[in-house]
């Protein structure tokens, strides 16, 4: 059986107040040209189809036009999950009804934890679907007071699956969209909820799996083993995932599990990229790119209209930086990389403290995040 493995296509994304959609029909072209050169038997896409829970319209024809040249053009069967941008609610709209033409849309845990069962001339293979979801929402579905972080909620699921189904036999495909504690980030994550535990699943959890295919980390990767892996985004959507080399991932398994793993690799329309020199090399008509750059000045001294006169050559600059005074350049650097790593309330007391000057109380702490939990878990509801 061939498996195609794909996540984070993030329709709808803005970059820098562009609109991707253009850039992301161009790739998705591709991505489908490469399904009729590779005819697979399955593909899987692992969270977040849209980038918000609320997408523009043109993200849903754009949508809707890729699934059904897919599904009913080609006839390769689709089995999606929800990530934590998507609405489980608008994605869980006649899921039911869609399983009968091979679409499987997985935006609500099954309790049961059922499998999708397809079978090629080895027998069957097990696609274990499980959506993006909040700890404390588990905990209901699953009726398991114990969960308190995601950590401890993928125990409680990956041990039902175990008990329902035995691992050891068979082929089993694990589809999930988690934060696997050694995945390398970038920017253009927007971090699961820390709130009442930290966002990090251990991925030695999914070793009993034939392969996991995982969504939410933008650089395709493995986690510890071959066989779990994130096939990464379709584009690069920020500045840090400059150095990204963008695929899909496609897996053949035999009888006996993996036979082979390859990476597709995708070209963008335009590339996302950070350039560096001076004005006077920058203008070179040579040089000249309609890729979304992020262009960096060296140049010391007043420079008249820099963004008028590059954009010339360069139509799309998203971001310009004059790093002439390195010192300063590299301080806010370091700041913008600790922002990165903090979660919406550790990033709310950090701007309450700068704001005040003083230490927030626990008691205002408490309050916030509980505000900041209600919000999460009122936009997952829309």
């Amino acid at each position: 059986m061939k498996i195609v493995h794909t996540a984070d296509w993030h329709l709808g994304k803005i970059v820098h107040n562009v609109y991707m959609t253009d850039d992301q029909r161009y790739v998705l072209q591709q991505f489908l040209d490469e399904l009729a050169r590779i005819q697979p038997d399955a593909v899987i896409i692992a969270g977040d189809l849209y980038d918000r829970a609320i997408p523009p319209r043109e993200a849903v024809k754009l949508l809707n036009d890729t699934l059904t040249a897919i599904v009913q053009e080609m006839n390769i069967p689709v089995l999606a999950i929800t990530g934590n941008h998507d609405s489980p609610e608008r994605m869980d709209f006649v899921s039911r009804l869609l399983k009968e033409h091979q679409l499987f849309i997985q935006a609500k845990l099954d309790p049961d934890l059922e499998a999708v069962v397809l079978e090629d001339e080895h027998g069957p293979v097990h696609f274990h679907l499980i959506p993006y979801l909040e700890p404390g929402e588990a905990r209901i579905m699953l009726e398991e007071d114990s969960i308190g972080s995601h950590q401890e909620m993928m125990e409680v699921i990956v041990q039902n699956i175990s008990e329902k189904y035995d691992l050891k036999k068979g082929r089993h495909i694990f589809v999930g969209h988690a934060f696997l504690a050694g995945g390398m980030e970038s920017e253009s994550e927007e971090r699961l909820s820390v709130i009442g535990g930290a966002p990090y699943v251990d991925a030695s959890l999914f070793e009993p799996f034939t392969y996991t295919a995982l969504g939410h980390l933008h650089q395709s990767q493995k986690v510890k083993h071959n066989h779990i892996r994130y096939s990464g985004s379709i584009l690069k959507y920020s500045f840090s995932e400059a150095n990204h080399n963008k695929s899909f991932t496609l897996l053949e398994l035999n009888e006996n599990g993996i036979k082979s793993m390859d990476k597709i690799p995708l070209k963008p329309l335009r590339d996302v990229r950070v350039a560096e020199g001076f004005m006077d090399e920058l203008l070179d008509p040579d040089l000249a790119s309609e890729d979304y750059l992020h262009l960096r000045l060296l140049d010391d001294g007043q420079l008249m209209d820099p963004i008028g006169k590059l954009r010339k050559n360069y139509p799309n600059i998203l971001r310009l930086e004059r790093v002439g005074r390195r010192g300063q350049s590299l301080n806010k650097l370091e700041q913008a990389k600790k922002r990165q790593h903090m979660d919406h309330l550790e990033l709310f007391v950090s701007f309450y403290e700068n704001m005040k000057g003083q230490p927030i109380s626990e008691k205002r702490k408490e309050m916030v995040a509980e505000v900041i939990q209600e919000l999460i878990e009122e936009e997952r509801r829309k």
